[in-house]
């Protein structure tokens, strides 16, 4: 199967695009290039061949002879949505529904896009939501989210089927790491400083997903049957990862030894909900998450110890999405809609006006 990966070089693509190599797939990247800066650590095996350009100027051309088409290429965390509402809707709705038009003109049969559990938003009732729940997004990442799936799902027929993969909150250990998500961040802290502090009273309930699991849907999600995945959403993770923010700092605290940790107040945040992730093992029935909060936190302080990461390291704006994309703006590296500066060669003969 020839599968074009989108958002390969990201934070789940840079573990991915290697994994799908050695299930066998015959994979191109594509990538914009944004989080380049960013490489904790090393990893030994190949990587896929990726083009660096924006899936908003791929064309049909360009996804024709793919078997499927994974897309994670878009702005990824809720404060980076934020950050210029009316670019994320431009990236993550319109650029997403426009490469899976291309896709079905361009006769990919299958079209695996990552999107969100936080379309949930705020539903601390203590009831679990699933695949039939109303979706109640509360940032413009989730709401895109939403969008694309209504979007995207229209366009399924007999010729293109499309396949929504909700993941839960991610984390875990890669080469192009995120400090920006939520275990991963308090691991940082925890290993720099010695001490979480939440600035919150940690109450929200999240649901958590390793990487590797991740990555593990997506790949049978390529390789199940037509009728098990066309047009299905599917929450993944487990039940058994549905944590409240309070007890992944408690989990971290325990493995990174004498980290102390400190909680703040209830918080004008609401996002808060309870998934179930039943249905994906219906469908998929390979799917297992094999890697609890305990053992991505134990995973990582041991990426943390072979890297030697400093607070420096961590801190860097490379691993933070958002600091990197201020970053490319304040020095004018991307323009207003995000798309990269043309660069002037030195002593190019310029024509006159």
């Amino acid at each position: 199967m020839r599968v074009l990966a989108t958002g390969v070089d990201g934070y789940i693509g840079a573990v991915l695009g290697p994994r799908l190599l050695e299930r066998g797939f015959d994979v191109v990247g594509v990538d914009s290039g944004f989080y380049r800066d960013g490489w904790l650590y090393n990893h030994f095996g190949p990587r896929p061949l990726t083009l660096t350009k924006d899936v908003r100027r791929l064309t049909r051309k360009d996804v024709e002879g793919f078997d499927a088409v994974v897309h994670l290429a878009e702005l990824s965390n809720d404060p980076l949505g934020e950050l210029n509402e009316r670019t994320t809707y431009a990236i993550n709705h319109i650029g997403s529904v426009d490469l899976a038009r291309l896709c079905k003109e361009g006769g990919v049969p299958r079209f695996v896009y990552t999107s969100s559990c936080s379309v949930y938003g705020a539903a601390d009732d203590g009831q679990e939501r699933d695949e039939l729940s109303t979706p109640n997004p509360q940032t413009a990442y989730a709401r895109c989210k939403v969008l694309v799936e209504h979007d995207v799902g229209a366009l399924a027929d007999a010729y293109f089927s499309p396949v929504f993969l909700r993941n839960a909150t991610a984390f875990g250990a890669s080469p192009r790491m995120r400090f920006d998500i939520v275990l991963n961040n308090l691991a940082g802290f925890a290993w720099t400083t010695n001490e979480i502090r939440m600035t919150s009273d940690g109450t929200p309930w999240r649901p958590l997903v390793h990487v590797e699991d991740i990555c593990q849907a997506v790949i049978l999600a390529l390789e199940a049957p037509r009728e098990a995945v066309h047009n299905q959403v599917f929450n993944v993770g487990d039940d058994d990862q549905n944590y409240r923010v309070r007890d992944i700092a408690n989990i971290v605290g325990e493995v990174f030894d004498g980290c102390v940790i400190t909680f703040g107040r209830p918080t004008g945040d609401n996002r808060s909900y309870r998934t179930s992730f039943g249905k994906i093992r219906r469908h998929l029935p390979d799917f297992r998450c094999r890697w609890p909060a305990e053992l991505g936190a134990q995973q990582l302080r041991e990426v943390f110890e072979r890297a030697a990461m400093t607070k420096e390291m961590f801190l860097c704006r490379s691993f933070t999405r958002l600091e990197q994309l201020k970053h490319l703006l304040s020095t004018h590296q991307i323009d207003s809609e995000f798309f990269w500066h043309a660069i002037e060669e030195q002593g190019r003969d310029r024509p006159s006006a």
